[in-house]
C-alpha cells in the first residue's frame, strides 16, 4: 500500500493512493460489505498532521434570516471526517480528501532561513466516481470540474473498484504556534456552559445553607437541652440523638472492607483533586496524547501511602487487629475489582483487532506497578496508620446494644439513597454531559476551570447532605450509621447510572453487542469510582459531624 508524503509548503492538485500504475483499488465483496456496515454506523476517521488531529469545518448560520448578506457564519470544528454518507438507502464513500494546512512563518533575523510551523489541520472529504477521476502512470489524477461529479457508491453486494486520492494546499496563518490548539478545544455552547454553572452554584451553596442553618439551629437547642442539669431526667425521657451515645461508635460489621473502602476512596480523592488542578493550570496539554491518564495512574499508585495511611486508622479505631490482611484488602479490593473488568474489556476489544486495545505488555506494565509500587506503599501506609494512636471518640461503648425501634417508611436505605444523591448530582449534571459528550461523541474536554470548581461544589454537597442524613438517622435512635452513611452519602453515584443508561439510549446510535458492552463495562467503573469517591467525602464528614456533637452534650 502506498503512502503519503506531504512536503512543506508544497501544493499537491491530485495524488492517487493505494494503487499501482493508475489501475482502480477493487474492493472484495466482504471489504465491500464491511466498508457499508462502517459507513451507515457513522464511523470517524482521524488522522494526525505534526501532532495535530484533523477537523472537518462546519459553517452554521446564525440568524434565519432570508437576506443571506445578513446572515452571520458561525463556525465550527468537527473532530475527524465522517467515512462516508448515505442517501436515498445508497451508500457513498469519501474517497478523496483535499488537506488544508495552515501554517505560521515565524519573525526571524535578515540572515536566517524562516521557520514554518503547522498551526492547523483540516480536510474537505469529497465523494467521487471512478469515471470521474483521470489517473496517470506518475500516480497523478485530474479532479473533474465544478458540480458534474458523481459520488463513488459502495454496493455492498459486489465487488467495487475506485481510486483513493487526496490535495494538499498551505494557507499562511496568524495563528501562533501557542494557540494553534485552540481551534480544538473550543466550546460552540459557552455561554450555557456559564449559567449552567453558575446556576449549580447558587443552587447549591443556597441550599446548603438552609441546610447548615436548619441543623446548627436544632443542634443548639438540642445540646442546651441535654445540658440542663435540673431536666436531665425529663430530658432521658425524649426520644433524641443523645439517647444512642452508648451505641453510636459501636464498630460494624465488616470493619476491614469498610476501611479498605474508604482508603481507596482517600486514594482516589487524592489523585483526583491533584489531577483535577495541573490540568487547570494547564500543566496537562493535549497535544500530549495519554497524558491525563498516565497521570491519574501513577499519582494512584503513590496516593496509596495517604490510603493506606487513613484506611489503617479507622481500621484500629474499630478494633481491628488483623493489620497485614487489612492492608492487602485495601491495596487488592478496588484495584482488583478495577484491573479484572478493564481486562475482559480489552479481551473483547483484542477480538475486534481494534488499534484502541490496550497492548498485552501494557498490561503487565500495570500490573508490576501495581504490585511493585502501589502494593508496597499502601502497606507501608497502613502500617504507620496502624500504630498510630486511633480516633478518640467522645463517649464510650457499652456492653449491651441498645434495642432499635422500628423506623419509618423513609429511613429505609434505598430511600435515603435517593433523596442525598440528588442535591450532588445536580450540582455536577452539567459537567457530566459535556464530559460524556468529550468521552463517547468524539469532542476535547479541556475546561478543568469549570470542573475544579464543580468538584469542590460536589465536596460541599455531599459534606452537608451526609450530615443531614447522619442527623436524622441518629433522631431515629438507629445508631448503625457507619455502612448506611457510607452508602447514602454515594446515592448520586445511582442518578449517574441512572443517566448513563438514558445517554447510551437517547443520544448514541450503538446497536452492536461489543460496543455496548464497552460502554456499560467503563460506565460500570465511573459510577463504582465515583460512588467511592463520594462515599468516602461523606463518611469522613459524617464522622467528624457525629464527633463533635457528642463532645459537646454532657454524659453522665
Amino acid at each position: 500500500m502506498a503512502t503519503a508524503m506531504v512536503l512543506m509548503n508544497s501544493e499537491k492538485k491530485c495524488e492517487v493512493l493505494c494503487s499501482q500504475s493508475n489501475k482502480p483499488v477493487t474492493l472484495t465483496v466482504e471489504q465491500s460489505r464491511l466498508v457499508a456496515e462502517r459507513i451507515t454506523e457513522d464511523y470517524y476517521v482521524h488522522l494526525i498532521a505534526d501532532n495535530l488531529p484533523v477537523a472537518t469545518r462546519l459553517e452554521l448560520y446564525s440568524n434565519r434570516d432570508s437576506d443571506d448578506k445578513k446572515k452571520e457564519k458561525d463556525v465550527q470544528f468537527e473532530h475527524g471526517y465522517r467515512l462516508g454518507f448515505t442517501d436515498v438507502n445508497k451508500i457513498y464513500l469519501h474517497n478523496h480528501l483535499s488537506f488544508i494546512l495552515y501554517y505560521h512563518r515565524e519573525d526571524m533575523e535578515e540572515d536566517q532561513e524562516h521557520t514554518y510551523r503547522v498551526v492547523r489541520f483540516e480536510v474537505i472529504p469529497q465523494s467521487i466516481r471512478l469515471e470521474d477521476l483521470k489517473a496517470d502512470e506518475k500516480s497523478s489524477c485530474t479532479l473533474p470540474e465544478g458540480t458534474n461529479s458523481s459520488p463513488q457508491e459502495i454496493d455492498p453486494t459486489k465487488e467495487n473498484q475506485l481510486y483513493f486520492t487526496y490535495s494538499v494546499h498551505w494557507e499562511e496563518s496568524d495563528i501562533k504556534w501557542a494557540s494553534r490548539w485552540d481551534t480544538y478545544l473550543t466550546m460552540s455552547d459557552v455561554q450555557i456552559h456559564w449559567f449552567s454553572i453558575i446556576n449549580s452554584v447558587v443552587v447549591v451553596f443556597f441550599l446548603s445553607g438552609i441546610l447548615s442553618m436548619i441543623i446548627i439551629r436544632t443542634l443548639r437547642k438540642d445540646i442546651a437541652n441535654y445540658n440542663k442539669e435540673d431536666d436531665i431526667e425529663d430530658t432521658m425521657e425524649e426520644s433524641g440523638w443523645k439517647l444512642v451515645h452508648g451505641d453510636v461508635f459501636r464498630p460494624p460489621q465488616y470493619p476491614m472492607i469498610l476501611s479498605s473502602l474508604l482508603g481507596s476512596g482517600i486514594q482516589l480523592f487524592c489523585m483526583i483533586l491533584i489531577v483535577i488542578f495541573v490540568a487547570m493550570l494547564g500543566m496537562l496539554s493535549p497535544s500530549s496524547r495519554g497524558a491525563l491518564m498516565t497521570t491519574a495512574c501513577f499519582l494512584f499508585m503513590f496516593m496509596g501511602v495517604f490510603g493506606g495511611f487513613s484506611a489503617g486508622r479507622l481500621y484500629r479505631t474499630l478494633k481491628g487487629h488483623r493489620w497485614k490482611k487489612g492492608a492487602f484488602c485495601t491495596a487488592t479490593l478496588y484495584p482488583g475489582v478495577v484491573f479484572g473488568i478493564c481486562f475482559v474489556l480489552n479481551c473483547f476489544i483484542w477480538g475486534k483487532h481494534s488499534s484502541g486495545a490496550v497492548p498485552f505488555p501494557t498490561m503487565v506494565a500495570l500490573l508490576c506497578m501495581w504490585f511493585g509500587i502501589s502494593l508496597p506503599l499502601v502497606y507501608l501506609g497502613y502500617y504507620f496508620g496502624f500504630r498510630k494512636q486511633p480516633y478518640d471518640n467522645p463517649v464510650r461503648t457499652n456492653q449491651i446494644p441498645r434495642q432499635i425501634p422500628e423506623q419509618r417508611w423513609y429511613m429505609n436505605r434505598f430511600v435515603g439513597i435517593l433523596m442525598a444523591g440528588i442535591l450532588p448530582f445536580g450540582a455536577m449534571f452539567i459537567e457530566l454531559f459535556f464530559i460524556f459528550s468529550a468521552i463517547w461523541e468524539n469532542q476535547f474536554y479541556y475546561l478543568f476551570g469549570f470542573l475544579f470548581l464543580v468538584f469542590i461544589i460536589l465536596v460541599v454537597s455531599c459534606s452537608q447532605i451526609s450530615i443531614v442524613m447522619v442527623y436524622f438517622q441518629l433522631c431515629a435512635e438507629d445508631y448503625r450509621w457507619w455502612w448506611r452513611n457510607f452508602l447514602v452519602s454515594g446515592g448520586s453515584a445511582f442518578y449517574v447510572l441512572v443517566y448513563a443508561i438514558f445517554y447510551f439510549v437517547n443520544k448514541l446510535d450503538i446497536v452492536e453487542f461489543i460496543p455496548s458492552l464497552l460502554y456499560f463495562g467503563y460506565t460500570a467503573l465511573m459510577v463504582l469510582s465515583f460512588w467511592l469517591l463520594t462515599g468516602t467525602i461523606g463518611f469522613y464528614a459524617a464522622y467528624m459531624f457525629v464527633r463533635k456533637i457528642y463532645a459537646a452534650v454532657k454524659i453522665d
